[in-house]
C-alpha cells in the first residue's frame, strides 16, 4: 500500500520530504542495451545517415560511459507509433535510438533525417545520461539546412546567437551529422527543463 500525501496529512503526519535525484551510470548496460540500439534506421535503407558526435564535460574532456538516446520524426515528419520500438528488424524505421558513448565520448546512431512537425524546424529530441548527473538532461539537435524553419522555431528564436549554435548540428560531406554536446563550459548546449 502506498502512504499519500493526503492520506499521511488526514491520519496528522508530516508529509514527506522529496528524496534527491540518483546519479547512474556507469553500468549502463545491466537493462538498457539491446540488439542494434543505435539503429533507429537500417544503416543500408534508403535515406539512412549517421548522426555522431561527442560527449565533453566542462573541461572539454570527453565522457566515456554516458548513455545518449535519440527520439525523431521519419523523413515525412510522422511519428513512429508502432509497438516493439527496440525489436530492430532491419526495416522499420523505430524512431527511437539509445547509445553508449565509447572511451572517447563519441556517439552514434542510424538514423533518418527527420521531417518537420507543424511550426517547427526538423530536430531530434536528445535525452543523456551519465554519471555524475542527478537527472537527465534534455536537448536538441536541428538540422542546419533551411534558415527560415530555423529562423521560425519557437525554441531557436527564443534564443541568442551562441546559445542557438549549440543546438544545431553540421552537415559532413558525406551527409551525415555531426554535433557534440558540452555538459557545461564554454559553448555549453543548452538543455531543457521538463
Amino acid at each position: 500500500m502506498t502512504d499519500t500525501s493526503s492520506a499521511r496529512a488526514r491520519r496528522g503526519a508530516p508529509p514527506l520530504e522529496a528524496t534527491a535525484g540518483q546519479t547512474i551510470g556507469p553500468f549502463f548496460a545491466f537493462g538498457l542495451q539491446y540488439p542494434k540500439m543505435h539503429q533507429v534506421a537500417f544503416p543500408h535503407s534508403p535515406g539512412a545517415i549517421v548522426v555522431g558526435g561527442t560527449l565533453l564535460d566542462g573541461a572539454g574532456a570527453p565522457i566515456p560511459d554516458a548513455c545518449i538516446e535519440i527520439w525523431g520524426a521519419d523523413t515525412d515528419g510522422s511519428v513512429s507509433r508502432a509497438r516493439g520500438a527496440r525489436r530492430r528488424d532491419d526495416h522499420t524505421f523505430t524512431g527511437f535510438g539509445r547509445s553508449f558513448t565509447t572511451d572517447e565520448g563519441r556517439f552514434e546512431f542510424w538514423t533518418r533525417n527527420p521531417g518537420a512537425a507543424p511550426g517547427k524546424a526538423p530536430f531530434f529530441a536528445v535525452v543523456v545520461f551519465a554519471r555524475g548527473l542527478p537527472d537527465k538532461l534534455h536537448t536538441r539537435i536541428y538540422l542546419p539546412e533551411n534558415a527560415s524553419e530555423l529562423d521560425a522555431d519557437p525554441l531557436l528564436a527564443s534564443l541568442d546567437e551562441g546559445d542557438r549554435a549549440t543546438l544545431i548540428a553540421t552537415r559532413t560531406p558525406e551527409g551525415h551529422l555531426r554535433h557534440d554536446i558540452r555538459l557545461q563550459g564554454e559553448k555549453e548546449t543548452v538543455f531543457l527543463a521538463f
